[in-house]
C-alpha cells in the first residue's frame, strides 16, 4: 500500500502564560492510501493537536512544530510557508471539524462558502462551481440543494450542517481527509447516518480518512487500523482486529472496559480507569500512565517505555509481553474481573415492589407561539410537547430518550416548572404544582433538583467552589460559616472530590470533576429528584463511566428519583428502571429498560437501537437507517409525527394519529403497526 501521509518523531509545543508546554512528544504515524485511521484516547490525550499539526493550523493557536516532519504525498509540510500551505488545504488535505456552526461563517450563505473553496483552487469558474457545489450537496444526501445553497448556516440543524461542511471539504477531491470528532454533537440517528455517508464517499473518492473520536464502537465499525493516544503521547497502534481482540497496553486494554454495551451487566458497576489524564503543566515522570495503572512497576515509574514492536503491533509498555499472557488479561473484557455488584437496589429486577408515585403527568403540553397567530393558532406556534402523559415512581430511574428537537429538555424544564405549560397537569408527591404560590414554589424546588449537560456553563466560574455548592443553603436555611463549610466539604466527600476543593475555582477541575461539583450542589438539600439532562454527554467512556455509577451510589445512600435525559442509548439502558421514547414532542413507547432493548414495538425505537455503533469490529450491525431528520415541531406532519420517516407507514399512519396504548405489561406503545 502507498503511503499518503507520514508523521515522524514529531513534536507540538504552545506557548502559554505559564511557559512553553509540550502537547505532543515524538508521535509517528502513516496513513496509507485509501486506509481509515483511527486516533483514540480520553479528551487532553493530544488527537485533536497531532491533526490540526498536520493542516499547520497550530500555527494559528500559539502553537509551533519543534521536532520532526510530516510527508504528504511527497510534500514537505513542516516547513513550508502559509502560503503554500493554504494551496494545499482543500485540494490535497480537508478537514471537518467537530462543531459545524464554528467552521461556517454565519454571515455569508452555505452555498457561497462552497462556491468559494473551489474557485480559490481554480476548480472551475463561478457557474461550474455552483453546479459543483450543488451536486455535493446532493450527494451527502441534503434534500432540495438548490434551496439550501441560498441558506445561512443559521437556518440549518446541526446534522444538515455537518453534512454541509463534508461536502465543502470534499469541494476539490481531497486525498486525504481529517474528521475531528465528526459526530460528537449529533444525534445516534444522524451519527449512524454520517458514518455510513463518509464510508461511501471514502470509496468513491479513494480518500484516506484520519478519524478522531472517543467511541470505541465508532472506531471498531469505520477503522482499518486504530492508534491510542495517552498525555501526548502514543502508547497503542494495531489493526482494529487485533486491538479489540488482545490489547496489548493497560491503558487500551481499560478503555475497551470502559465501554457500556446492549450486552454489559445491569446489575454491575461500571468498569472505569481510577482518576484522570495529567495536565501538560504536571506529567509525571517514567510512563505517563503509570499513577493510573494498577499494574505499574517500579521501571515503569522512573523509565518512559518507547514505542516497540510486540506481537505484530506497536506498544509502548514495559511488560506488554507478560500481560497478554495473564489469565484475567485474557478473560472477555465485557465480563470486568473486577465487576462490583450494585447493592440492593430498588431497581432489581425480579423483585420489584409496588411504589408510590412521585411524579404523575397528565396531558401535559407546552408550545412556544411564533408571532400572534390570530387566525391559525395551530400553526403558529412550535409545539414542543404535546399531550405527554407518564408517571415516574420513588426511586426509581426513568430514561427519556429520542433525537434532539424531540422535547426531552422542554419536558423536563416543564416538569420542574421551569417553563409554565400550556396544558395539562404535573404532580408532585400528590401536589399540582401549577396551583403553588411563588413561595409554596420554592419550597417544593428543595426536593426537585438538576445536573446540567454542560458544568462549566452552569456554574459562576469567578465563584469558588464552596459559595457554588453552598449557594442553596443561603438560600434555605440560615447555617454559620463553618457549618455550611462542613455540609459542603461532606458534601465534596460524597461525589468523590477531596475537601481542600472547597477553595478552588471551576477552571482548576477538569469535565468529569466539574459534573461531580454540578452533583454536590444538586444534592446539598437532600432531594426527592433529580433531573439529569445530558449529564454525561460530552465526558469521556471513563469519566461517564465514574459519573453513572457515582449516581447510582448515591441514589442507593439518599433514596433518589432520577429522570436521566440523554442520547447514548446504552448509558440510558445501563442506569434506567424504565425508558420513554419521544419523537416529536410526543411519547411514542414507554417500557421496563431490558424489555425495550430486547422486543422494541415502536418503528422509531428499534431504528434508534440499529442506530447505536457496536464496539466488536467482528459484530457488523444489522442497517436500519432511520432515513432523513426530524421534521419542524413548528409544522408537524399529521397522523402519526413519525410517517414521513416510517419504513412501515401506510395511508392510516398519515391520516390518524396513534394512542398510547397498553400492548403488554408495562409495555406502552403508539403506533398502528406494532413490532
Amino acid at each position: 500500500m502507498k503511503q499518503l501521509l507520514e508523521i515522524a518523531n514529531l513534536s507540538v509545543e504552545f506557548t502559554s502564560h505559564s511557559g512553553v508546554l509540550k502537547a505532543i512528544e515524538d508521535v509517528s504515524l502513516t496513513i496509507g492510501q485509501g486506509e481509515t485511521v483511527c486516533l483514540v484516547g480520553e479528551s487532553g490525550s493530544g488527537k485533536s493537536v497531532t491533526s490540526k499539526s498536520v493542516m499547520r493550523l497550530i500555527d494559528y493557536e500559539n502553537g509551533k512544530i519543534s521536532e520532526g516532519q510530516i510527508w504528504l504525498d511527497g510534500d514537505e509540510l513542516t516547513r513550508l510557508p502559509q502560503k503554500e500551505l493554504r494551496a494545499l488545504r482543500g485540494k490535497k488535505m480537508a478537514m471537518v471539524f467537530q462543531e459545524p456552526m464554528a467552521a461556517f461563517d454565519p454571515v455569508f450563505t452555505i452555498g457561497s462558502q462552497i462556491i468559494e473553496v473551489i474557485i480559490q483552487h481554480k476548480q472551475g469558474n463561478r457557474h461550474q462551481a455552483w453546479e459543483r457545489a450543488v451536486h455535493l450537496l446532493q450527494r451527502v444526501g441534503i434534500p432540495e440543494p438548490e434551496i439550501r445553497m441560498k441558506q445561512y448556516p443559521g437556518e440549518m440543524s446541526g446534522g444538515m450542517l455537518q453534512r454541509a461542511m463534508i461536502a465543502m471539504a470534499l469541494a476539490c477531491g481531497p486525498q486525504l481527509l481529517i474528521a475531528d470528532e465528526p459526530t460528537t454533537a449529533l444525534d445516534v440517528t444522524i451519527q449512524a447516518q454520517i458514518l455510513h455517508l463518509l464510508q461511501e464517499l471514502k470509496a468513491e473518492f479513494n480518500m484516506s480518512i484520519l478519524l478522531i473520536t472517543h467511541d470505541m464502537g465508532i472506531a471498531a465499525e469505520m477503522a482499518d487500523r486504530i492508534i491510542v493516544m495517552y498525555a501526548g503521547q502514543i502508547v497503542e497502534q494495531a489493526t482494529v482486529q487485533q486491538l479489540f481482540t488482545t490489547p496489548h497496553h493497560p491503558y487500551t486494554r481499560g478503555l475497551l472496559r470502559s465501554i457500556t454495551t446492549i450486552d454489559s451487566d445491569r446489575s454491575s458497576r461500571l468498569f472505569s480507569i481510577e482518576g484522570t489524564i495529567p495536565p501538560l503543566s504536571e506529567l509525571p515522570s517514567g510512563c505517563r500512565f503509570h499513577p493510573r495503572c494498577p499494574y505499574a512497576s517500579d521501571h515503569c515509574r522512573q523509565e518512559s517505555p518507547p514505542l516497540r514492536q510486540v506481537n505484530d503491533r506497536l506498544t509502548a509498555c514495559w511488560h506488554a509481553e507478560e500481560f497478554v499472557r495473564l489469565e484475567e488479561w485474557q478473560a472477555d473484557r465485557k465480563v470486568s474481573s473486577e465487576a462490583v455488584p450494585l447493592a440492593e437496589h430498588p431497581r432489581s429486577e425480579g423483585q420489584e415492589t409496588v411504589r408510590e408515585t412521585l411524579f404523575e403527568v397528565k396531558g401535559l403540553s407546552k408550545f412556544y407561539p411564533l408571532g400572534k397567530g390570530a387566525f391559525n393558532r395551530s400553526q403558529a406556534s412550535i409545539r414542543a410537547v404535546e399531550d405527554v402523559s407518564f408517571t415516574i415512581k420513588k426511586g426509581e430511574t426513568f430514561g427519556l430518550v429520542g433525537e434532539s428537537g424531540s422535547g426531552k429538555s422542554t419536558l423536563g424544564r416543564v416538569l420542574l416548572q421551569l417553563e409554565k405549560a400550556t396544558d395539562g397537569k404535573v404532580f408532585f408527591g400528590g401536589q399540582d404544582l401549577s396551583e403553588l404560590s411563588t413561595k409554596g414554589l420554592q419550597e417544593a424546588r428543595r426536593d426537585m433538583q438538576v445536573i446540567f449537560q454542560d458544568p462549566y456553563g452552569s456554574v459562576n466560574p469567578r465563584w469558588k467552589v464552596g459559595d457554588i455548592i453552598g449557594e442553596p443553603f443561603d438560600i434555605h436555611h440560615a447555617l454559620s460559616r463553618a457549618e455550611k463549610r462542613e455540609k459542603v466539604e461532606h458534601l465534596l466527600e460524597l461525589v468523590g472530590l477531596n475537601r481542600a476543593s472547597y477553595d478552588r475555582y471551576p477552571h482548576e477541575f477538569s469535565g468529569g470533576q466539574r459534573q461531580r461539583i454540578g452533583i454536590a450542589r444538586a444534592i446539598a438539600l437532600n432531594p426527592q429528584f433529580i433531573l439529569a439532562d445530558e449529564a454525561v454527554s460530552a465526558l469521556d467512556v471513563s469519566v461517564q463511566a465514574q459519573i453513572v455509577n457515582l449516581m447510582q451510589d448515591l441514589q442507593k445512600k439518599l433514596g433518589l428519583t432520577y429522570l436521566f435525559i440523554a442520547h447514548g442509548l446504552n448509558i440510558v439502558r445501563h442506569i434506567s428502571d424504565r425508558i420513554g421514547v419521544m419523537y416529536l414532542g410526543k411519547l411514542v413507547e414507554i417500557a421496563p429498560s431490558e424489555a425495550l432493548f430486547l422486543h422494541p414495538t415502536h418503528h422509531y425505537t428499534k431504528g434508534l437501537l440499529s442506530s447505536i455503533p457496536s464496539p466488536d469490529p467482528t459484530r457488523k450491525r444489522e442497517w436500519l437507517a432511520i432515513e432523513g431528520e426530524i421534521p419542524s415541531p413548528a409544522n408537524p406532519p399529521s397522523g402519526c409525527r413519525f410517517h414521513t420517516r416510517c419504513p412501515a407507514a401506510s395511508a392510516k399512519c398519515q391520516e390518524e394519529q396513534p394512542e398510547l396504548r397498553q400492548i403488554r405489561e408495562e409495555h406502552w406503545t403508539a403506533c398502528h403497526y406494532p413490532l
